[in-house]
């Protein structure tokens, strides 16, 4: 299992929980990010992954002073996980969006691969399946969203995730390393399973999103097992939760919400229309924060 792990982007939503999940598990992280990240025990080196030399430096730099003590220089990281992107559309210019997410993502897989890196975990996205961020009304072509998914966004984040996802296949068969594309579900934190009994009565708001969600802590589960999991190439999971978050059966909830939208295979209880059921039966992943359990444990006295 690989030890000193760069990770890009830990700063974020979603980093800041990966991050102390992974550390549990007895990895050494670095994070590199534009912002430094408020962690004891995990150093931050600041940087920008669209620019290929950094990215170079990052991944064969000492994670902090103690590093001089051996007397030998850096060598490169065992793996890479990349989170650093700009995290959705309308934040800045979508021509800059697309740049910064496609070439920050093409310099770390290429320096991780010329450094001998042989194991990148990416983030993919949602957006990728062509409703999140899509003009109008639009239906998915199907459910369960699975990764075999014919793909089709109309907006810069979702485009420059494609993009980043052919990257990847491109040079794990190039250079025949492990580099798995994470298709990340609408990310939640702790604090926000107070929303969720809003989406439960408003099953509109959650369209976008195909019902479904990733809690932050679990996304670092799916981290850590993709990590273990070695010899599979190019891979792309989606990672999400199990469940939908509505409050009746799947088949019957999206007969209601999404009637013409045909399924492919028994959607049975409440499985999430977005489908983690590969990374369930290949990765082994196990949902620890399902939403219900949540919002039952941040519930006032008597509620």
């Amino acid at each position: 299992m690989p030890t000193r792990i760069l990770f890009t982007g830990g700063t974020g939503k979603a980093g800041r929980h990966v991050l102390p999940w992974l550390l549990e598990q007895g990895y050494q992280i670095l994070n590199f990010d534009q912002q430094p990240f408020a962690h004891p025990a995990i150093p931050s080196l600041i940087g920008d992954v669209t620019d290929s030399g950094q990215v170079f430096n990052a991944m064969t730099s000492h994670f902090s002073q103690e590093g001089l003590i051996a007397g030998n220089a850096p060598g490169p990281v065992d793996a890479v996980v990349h989170f650093a992107a700009i995290p959705r559309i309308l934040i800045k210019a979508d021509n800059e969006t697309f740049r910064v997410n496609v070439m920050g993502t093409y310099n770390v897989i290429e320096a991780a691969m010329k450094l001998g890196i042989r194991k990148v975990v990416i983030a993919s996205s949602e957006t990728t399946y062509g409703v999140c961020f899509a003009e109008g009304e639009k239906d998915f072509h199907h459910f369960p969203l699975e990764e075999d998914y014919d793909v089709d966004p109309m907006d810069s984040y979702g485009l420059s995730k494609v993009i980043n996802e052919q990257t990847a296949r491109g040079f794990a068969a190039r250079f025949k390393a492990d580099i798995y594309a994470l298709r990340i579900g609408n990310v939640i934190e702790p604090h926000e399973y107070t929303l969720f009994p809003g989406f439960v009565a408003d099953p509109p708001s959650r369209r976008r999103n195909a019902w479904s969600y990733i809690d932050a802590r679990d996304l670092g589960q799916i981290v850590h097992l993709c990590l273990q999991k070695d010899g599979l190439g190019f891979q792309v999971f989606n990672a999400v939760n199990d469940t939908i978050t509505a409050d009746q059966p799947t088949a019957a909830f999206l007969q209601r919400w999404n009637p013409n939208v045909p399924l492919t295979r028994p959607l049975a209880g409440d499985e999430a229309p977005l489908s983690n059921r590969k990374a369930r039966e290949t990765l082994g992943f196990k949902e620890r924060h399902n939403w219900r359990d949540e919002v039952k444990a941040i519930a006032p006295p008597g509620d």
